[in-house]
């Protein structure tokens, strides 16, 4: 949804209706998790993808039908091994989607969520799914306020009570609530989905390596920061324009920036004068994952010299070094390819071995 918004916003600021799909559930090995869009607009244009292929062109009929008819539908497509031609999943999986028509009238806040989104300000949007509710009914909560209705008061402060609770983890999830936002029923069922703000990655040591991790730091949609002491390094040229450059000592840079349980860490100076108090900051604070550039003899060294500064085994255990996977990687690309899967691995509980070498289902649940 976050990749699509701002085409969808331009539809509703002209005031074009359009059809929204958006999966709010899935089962087994489904290609795409909660969230996951596809729109359908004027001239039937299509933007976002449910599923990678599999069931786009029903859903594709599904969205022009909820603009003629202004009704929302809940669809699950599942496996289907009768018909190689029919619609269903090729994977085994089963996703469940909630199409309705977004229009000024129906969704007068989606504007609003569309800027937030891409001011990087944090957002919930609670849909109705199924029940004695208005399907398709939205409420979009901020923190410091909420602004649509689901039909009713109660249920409407249930609803931004929770909302706000998944946004401070950054998560999406179903929730179930009685038709007045009673908590032990489960008459009215309501999507929430999160909009957090990028998840940050921060890169010391602005070298060819710094620029490759900054490049795929951004394609996979952190919001990525390379700092060094040294001016001649740290310009701004040297990489992508979305990547912000800072010249700074990086313990100092660090030890001002806020982390946490999403930020991504990589120490690329392998210079005991910046590295070592650097990781003695990042080890005691809030971070997905922590990993040092070097070879297994300036490990050591490096493990040493923090251990002398105090660093509990604990805190030591954090650091992934040498950072990244044993894909064979030479080129500052390769290596960068190398760090973003143990990055994605981490971050999801895979192994990281080939897929053909493992049983058991192919996507799993997130850890991070």
């Amino acid at each position: 949804m976050r990749e699509i918004l701002p085409t969808l916003a331009g539809w509703h600021a002209a005031g074009i209706p359009f059809g929204l799909a958006t999966v709010v559930a899935v089962s087994r090995s489904a290609p795409r998790g909660p969230g996951a869009a596809m729109a359908v607009g004027p001239g039937d244009e299509v933007v976002g993808s449910v599923s990678g292929g599999c069931v786009e062109g029903a859903v594709f009929e599904l969205a022009q039908e909820v603009v003629a008819s202004g009704e929302p539908r809940l669809e699950t497509f599942g496996y289907s091994d009768e018909d190689a031609f029919a619609v269903g999943l090729t994977c085994g999986g089963e996703i469940t989607l909630l199409v309705r028509p977004v229009t000024a009238a129906s969704d007068p806040a989606f504007g609003a969520v569309a800027a937030s989104v891409a001011a990087g300000e944090p957002v919930t949007v609670g849909t109705v799914v199924d029940g004695p509710a208005p399907r398709g009914a939205t409420l979009a909560v901020w923190p410091g306020r909420a602004a649509g209705t689901l039909g009713a008061t109660g249920l409407d402060v249930a609803v931004t009570a929770d909302a706000r609770g998944e946004l401070a983890l950054g998560a999406s999830a179903l929730r179930h609530y009685g038709p007045h936002g009673e908590r032990r029923e489960d008459a009215v069922t309501v999507f929430l989905e999160s909009f957090a703000p990028p998840p940050r990655l921060l890169v010391f040591g602005a070298i060819d390596y710094a620029a490759a991790v900054a490049r795929i730091g951004d394609f996979l949609g952190y919001r990525v920061t390379v700092c060094d002491a040294r001016p001649a390094f740290a310009t701004p040229k040297r990489f992508p324009a979305a990547v912000e450059v800072v010249v700074d000592w990086p313990h100092r840079y660090l030890r001002g920036t806020a982390t946490d349980d999403r930020t991504v860490i990589c120490v690329l100076t392998h210079d005991p004068k910046f590295d070592v108090p650097l990781l003695e900051e990042a080890l005691r604070r809030p971070a997905a994952y922590i990993g040092a550039m070097g070879s297994r003899r300036t490990h050591e060294e490096r493990r040493a010299r923090l251990s002398e500064a105090g660093l509990t085994g604990a805190e030591l255990s954090r650091l992934r070094s040498p950072l990244g996977l044993d894909l064979g990687a030479r080129t500052p690309e390769e290596v960068a390819v190398s760090v973003a899967a143990e990055i994605v691995a981490l971050r999801w509980g895979g192994s990281g071995a080939p897929l053909t070498t493992t049983t058991g289902a192919i996507h799993t649940a997130a850890v991070h």
